[in-house]
């Protein structure tokens, strides 16, 4: 073959492998585009684009269409960068959503313009406007959902600050949407919390107002105190004060949970509103406590009655007597929002709840379950015995001898995990000869993870320790001054969805803080505090001594300083210079490494990147060139 043949073989070669090149790009992008529809790659540390394993299952489970409107003003929002960028974070996750859905979620995105009838229509959904910019145009930020049967669930405004809880807060929308039956909660109590006719004053009782926050939520069942079977409609069960609940009554509470029922208990070392200890006075005897028998150390939670909560640091300034001085009461716990877990959806929002009397809780040594504070106290406390409290005349008398441990007690925790019954040989014997016996089969062990709350205190529920009631044209109004009704509900609004929702938590925030920079400035605080304090006093004693030496002049201007002293006090003069000139060194030497480390990933991003192409080009084009002339050589030589 001649060399001009050979050059001719070599540009058909060559051109019919760009043809073949393009038509294979060609045909793999068709094929992306029709097979690999809807595939995403999340690169994020925290996988802040993809969505909670749980949320999966909820938007896929739904059974009938739902319409999500996003509201979002754009012009409004001109100047709030970081407002924007949040908003493209709610909208990719919707977008995400409602792909996974098959689909049942239509995704609207609507901007709302001033005067127009999407901004009458956001406002008629009860969608937040909030004032923005110098103009102060209305800006909406909020989500709207309807289903089939005339459904309707909003978000007023999306805050940024609770960015962690998006994802929870709008798979809980589209929950309640695709479930629009209010849950039912079973109610177990000692106490009389709920509305009853009172006897002795021929008057309703209107209860407490948690208790009738709940009946605006929630289908709230009434449960008598020696119930033997937990009907399986009841989605959370609610037990307050479970004082000498009997056995059956136990047992049933105990297989409810094993059947993967949803529970929320109350219990009480010392509960101030047990009827039975406020008919005796003061000074009874009678025991106010309640627990659940063996089921909470079975299912690896401490609970001990006979220890009530001390905190010289949160304990409230009460009056116990009238006419008594105030005074600080360690048993009466004002939680603040350093006490509540800011990253469980259930204590995330609040601000404060107070606790009277409360116990603590404690995970049982060798438990396998997760144990999760809500709520504790500072480090400032420590366990007093009940008795104290029982004849207690002075609220200072608590403060003395009071010494705080340093441990933070737990007095809400939330429990999740696979747990034993604590009948693990079936049913306890009947009690009487009418005794009904429990209905089912028995269970050993959960049917899966267990999802439970547990709180050591009932008081926190009674209306003086968050609300006022204030009477208003002969009308009661109740005005909370406290998150203890908030904390219920959702408490029990967390546990009456789904387990998906359930298993959604706090994910982490869209805005990412620098860490590296944060950790850098915290080593060089470190490294150079010391030598900023001994700079510091060497500038206040240099100072100190020129103030000696220049208080030896006398008159405007005359001197009585001797030429040693007169060259002393120059050179303390230029000592000064010096040390302040060292000093703003050092605190200028803070930004150095931080200033460094700005110029790598500069030259990383910029330089680093195309190099690596450069190099990659490179060596493809010297291995081309190799093979070609190996190519040369093999058709010279044939």
């Amino acid at each position: 073959m001649t060399t001009r043949n050979l050059n001719t073989a070599r540009k058909t070669f060559g051109a019919g492998a760009l043809v073949a090149l393009a038509v294979l790009f060609i045909g793999v992008t068709i094929l992306i585009t029709f097979v690999l529809r809807g595939a995403r790659l999340d690169l994020t540390e925290s996988k802040l684009y993809s969505i909670a394993p749980g949320t999966q299952r909820i938007v896929t489970s739904l059974k009938e269409p739902i319409n999500l409107y996003f509201f979002f003003s754009q012009e409004a929002s001109a100047e709030s960068p970081q407002l924007r960028a949040y908003a493209q974070r709610v909208r990719e996750l919707l977008e995400e959503m409602a792909e996974r859905s098959k689909g049942k979620l239509k995704l609207t995105v609507v901007d709302p313009q001033p005067f127009s009838e999407d901004e009458d229509r956001a406002a008629e959904y009860g969608l937040q406007a909030v004032p923005l910019g110098a103009r102060n145009d209305s800006l909406y930020f909020g989500l709207a959902g309807t289903n089939s049967t005339d459904g309707r669930e909003v978000i007023a405004f999306f805050q940024p600050d609770k960015e962690e809880f998006l994802e929870y807060d709008v798979a809980s929308l589209i929950h309640r949407l695709g479930n629009p039956q209010k849950p039912t909660v079973g109610l177990i109590s000692a106490l009389p919390v709920d509305a009853q006719f009172d006897q002795l004053s021929g008057r309703m009782n209107p209860g407490w107002a948690s208790i009738g926050q709940l009946h605006e939520q929630m289908q709230l069942r009434t449960l008598a105190t020696d119930v033997a079977t937990i009907e399986p409609d009841v989605n959370v069960l609610m037990v307050i004060h479970p004082k000498d609940l009997p056995a059956k009554t136990l047992y049933a509470i105990d297989q409810f949970v094993m059947r993967g029922g949803k529970l929320i208990a109350f219990v009480d070392p010392q509960s101030e509103n047990d009827p039975a200890g406020q008919q005796g006075g003061p000074m009874s005897m009678v025991p106010r406590s309640s627990s659940l028998g063996p089921l909470l150390d079975a299912w690896g939670v401490e609970f001990d009655p006979g220890k009530v909560l001390g905190d010289r640091g949160l304990g409230l300034t009460v009056s116990l007597q009238q006419g008594q001085p105030p005074s600080q009461h360690v048993a009466i716990v004002g939680l603040n929002r350093d006490s509540m877990n800011t990253k469980d959806v259930v204590t995330a929002t609040l601000d404060s709840i107070n606790v009277m009397t409360t116990g603590v809780l404690k995970k049982k040594d060798g438990a396998t379950i997760q144990f999760e504070p809500l709520l504790q106290s500072s480090a400032d406390s420590e366990l007093l015995p009940v008795m104290r409290l029982a004849f207690l005349p002075d609220s200072r008398s608590l403060l003395e001898d009071f010494k705080a441990t340093g441990e933070r007690y737990v007095v809400a925790a939330r429990v999740h995990g696979k747990l034993k019954s604590a009948y693990p040989n079936g049913a306890p014997a009947a009690e009487g000869p009418d005794a009904a016996k429990p209905a089912g089969e028995h269970k050993a062990e959960s049917a899966g993870d267990a999802d439970l709350i547990v709180v050591a205190d009932t008081d926190m529920l009674a209306d003086p320790l968050w609300v006022r009631t204030q009477n208003v044209f002969g009308q009661h109004f109740a005005m909370a001054w406290a998150n203890n009704g908030d904390f219920l509900a959702n408490a029990v609004d967390n546990l009456a969805g789904s387990g998906d929702l359930i298993s959604i938590r706090g994910r982490q925030s869209f805005f990412r803080p620098f860490t590296k920079v944060d950790e850098l400035r915290r080593h060089a605080d470190e490294q150079l505090s010391a030598k900023e304090k001994e700079l510091d006093k060497e500038l206040k004693d240099t100072e100190k001594k020129l103030s000696e030496l220049e208080a030896g002049r006398t008159g405007a201007g005359s001197l009585v300083l001797s030429p040693e002293q007169e060259a002393e006090l120059t050179r303390f003069q230029q000592e000064r210079v010096r040390v302040r000139k060292e000093l703003r060194d050092v605190r200028r030497s803070l930004d150095v490494e931080i200033e460094g480390l700005g110029t790598r990933l500069k030259i990383l991003n910029i330089a680093l990147v195309p190099a690596l192409l450069a190099i990659g080009a490179i060596v493809l084009a010297i291995t081309r060139r190799r093979r070609l002339r190996a190519g040369r050589a093999a058709a010279h030589t044939g």
